[in-house]
């Protein structure tokens, strides 16, 4: 289980992130090879409970911001621990940052080593906050991390996202690589996507990838990484 306790964080956010009992699990993101690791998704692993319920339990709280700082840590904490050396995505919601002075704890904990090196995975839920995206942007780009959107396939205001957000990679969701390589519409859905964002610069990672023939397929029209069972499960 990953532990809280030694860092310098307020007694507040130490007592409540005490109550959490996590760990984390990492699944790899793969380049075209199917061998070189690009980054490692870390994930978290309650004991207990789903992390979805998890999530719903710390929102219905009004302490949605716990699990953002313990994603953080101890995410980084366990990435560290295993002496991986690719870059870590870590999922964080759109709603919410890390305060200034956790940041500071955050940078002077784990120090140069993480410039450089993070990937910020934003989620599509619970909600955009644009105070703590403006602020969540000043913080990553400073340390010259980067931004990954996830569930790209989901919603009706992708686009729009990628212009506001403007992030280094964009998730293909597993939905729209289902069975690619038999599907004509998701076929072509999937080239238009990956090539309009090569035009912005936003490399695509083909997301939920399970068997070869997706693989070959998505390989085929330009997906530039990729992740799912096909190539490892997350452990």
């Amino acid at each position: 289980m990953i532990h809280y306790e030694h860092l310098a964080l307020s007694e507040e956010i130490l007592k409540t992130l005490a109550e959490l009992q996590i760990d984390y699990v990492f699944q790899p993101i793969f380049e075209k090879d199917k061998k070189t690791v690009y980054a490692w998704e870390a994930l978290m692993r309650p004991k207990d409970l789903t992390v979805t319920d998890l999530i719903a339990k710390y929102q219905g709280a009004d302490k949605l911001h716990i699990i953002e700082v313990a994603t953080f840590f101890g995410a980084m904490q366990a990435y560290f621990m295993r002496g991986y050396t690719e870059k870590v995505a870590i999922n964080s919601f759109p709603s919410d940052c890390l305060e200034p002075d956790e940041a500071q704890v955050f940078w002077e904990y784990f120090g140069e080593d993480i410039r450089g090196r993070m990937i910020i995975e934003i989620l599509e839920y619970p909600y955009f906050s644009l105070d703590h995206w403006i602020e969540k942007n000043r913080s990553v780009r400073s340390m010259n991390n980067l931004f990954s959107l996830d569930d790209y396939g989901t919603g009706i205001n992708d686009m729009e996202k990628v212009d506001f957000i403007k992030p280094d990679i964009v998730k293909l969701d597993r939905s729209m690589i289902s069975d690619i390589d038999k599907n004509p519409e998701k076929q072509a859905n999937c080239r238009e996507s990956i090539a309009t964002l090569h035009d912005y610069g936003v490399k695509v990672v083909a997301e939920g990838v399970e068997t070869e023939e997706e693989f070959d397929y998505l390989v085929s029209i330009g997906a530039d990484y990729f992740q799912g069972y096909y190539l490892a499960r997350p452990s």
